[in-house]
């Protein structure tokens, strides 16, 4: 009687297709009381390469609604992003998205 060998899962492509089910994470920046519109507009097309029509309206919605999502993706590259906001000063956290 021979034992049976079962199969050896692949935890990477277990992991990858937990990371694909997962919805993607954001890069939320915040209104403050300390940095002007101008240079929050310069920031999202410095960094982000945004269009300056995609910069102002994204701090527009900063300035008007509190909050902007600035990008979605992979959590650690959202991590990336919110140090590099942090860098320029402004506030940003990482969140899922949904």
């Amino acid at each position: 009687m021979s034992a049976a060998v079962l199969p050896v899962p692949d935890l990477d492509i277990e992991d990858a297709l937990v990371r694909e089910a997962s919805p993607p994470w954001e890069t939320v920046v915040w209104n403050d009381p300390v940095n002007l519109m101008n240079y929050v507009v310069h920031v999202f097309r410095e960094y982000f390469g945004y269009s300056l029509e995609e910069a102002t309206r994204l701090m527009l919605a900063v300035h008007h609604d509190g909050k902007a999502i600035v990008a979605q993706g992979a959590r650690e590259q959202m991590e990336l992003h919110v140090q590099a906001m942090h860098d320029y000063g402004l506030w940003a956290t990482v969140r899922r998205s949904g």
